[in-house]
């Protein structure tokens, strides 16, 4: 699950922070336009009379915050893969690079033996037992994945990394809501700049129209993360559900092997453990398994 694209997209967005251009009488000087710019951007207060007459104000602090929301979202995104790449792949990677050499040389002895065979190298009696010793007599293979049943860091490793992928999706995406509905639709506020010594000048006005800039741009970014993030929520839980379920439809294929009974004869039981877990990646990987598809063509032609 990369998303890297949207962590790029969102830290661009700090170059794009959203700024205000206000809009001071025609008889302020170029330093006090600035001032009111710079006031009304610090304080980010929308000011305005209701029908009563009353002096209402409203915080929209929510806007200048948004760009480092982004950010920060985008970090938090990124720490479930983070977990999983420093602490699951390294077991993950020689696990599945061990399983997979062992596969094909386990199919290498059985096209060997077959080839004895053929060539009447293989006798009935004593002789015949010992060439099948030899080339079977360790089931090292075998005994791994045993051990593997018995192991739970990977599966814990992956129901983490799916629970926080969800955690951080749903509190992404309320936050994207609670956005929208509060403040994000008002690009337009009134700042009440007569304060402080310019309280008593009755030449300054009391309200300042201003306009925030690059509105329209984090409108399409948060409706294209909380996009990303719905549909990305079903592909995490299917993910999840799929390790409540054995999948050893891949691996059966080489029980025609001889000496290799892996599954056959075995109750899996519970299938929330490494084994599991690794059958589901030896799927996703079968192109690095060379054996796989000579097996398989070999067992479609009934040659075994």
């Amino acid at each position: 699950m990369n998303i890297n694209l949207f962590i790029f997209i969102n830290k661009l967005c700090i170059f794009f922070a959203i700024t205000i251009s206000c809009f001071p009488p025609s008889n302020f000087t170029v330093k006090q336009a600035a001032y009111v710019d710079t006031y009304c951007w610090d304080s980010l207060m929308h000011h305005e009379f209701d029908t009563n007459g009353n002096f209402e104000e409203r915080s929209l602090w929510v806007h200048k915050m948004f760009p480092y929301s982004l950010l920060m979202m985008s970090m938090m995104m990124y720490l479930p893969a983070l977990i999983w790449k420093f602490l699951a792949m390294p077991s993950l990677g020689s696990d599945l690079l061990f399983i997979i050499d062992e596969l094909d040389k386990s199919y290498n002895r059985s096209v060997r033996l077959g080839r004895a065979k053929w060539a009447g190298i293989l006798c009935f009696g004593r002789s015949s037992i010992c060439l099948l010793k030899r080339y079977f007599e360790y089931p090292l293979l075998e005994r791994y994945m045993q051990c593997k049943h018995g192991s739970y860091f990977l599966v814990s490793m992956l129901f983490l990394r799916g629970f926080l992928l969800l955690t951080f999706m749903s509190a992404s995406c309320l936050y994207l809501v609670y956005f929208h509905l509060s403040a994000f639709m008002q690009d337009e506020f009134n700042c009440f700049v007569r304060t402080g010594l310019l309280r008593e000048q009755a030449w300054v006005p009391e309200l300042v129209q201003c306009k925030m800039t690059s509105q329209l741009v984090f409108q399409v970014i948060s409706v294209a993360n909380g996009a990303v993030y719905v549909l990305l929520a079903p592909v995490v839980i299917f993910s999840l559900l799929r390790l409540f379920c054995w999948d050893t439809s891949f691996l059966s294929l080489y029980e025609v092997l001889p000496a290799l009974g892996l599954i056959s004869g075995q109750k899996l039981g519970c299938p929330l453990n490494d084994l599991n877990v690794l059958l589901l990646f030896l799927r996703a990987n079968v192109t690095q398994l060379h054996s796989y598809g000579r097996l398989r063509a070999l067992v479609k032609k009934n040659f075994f």
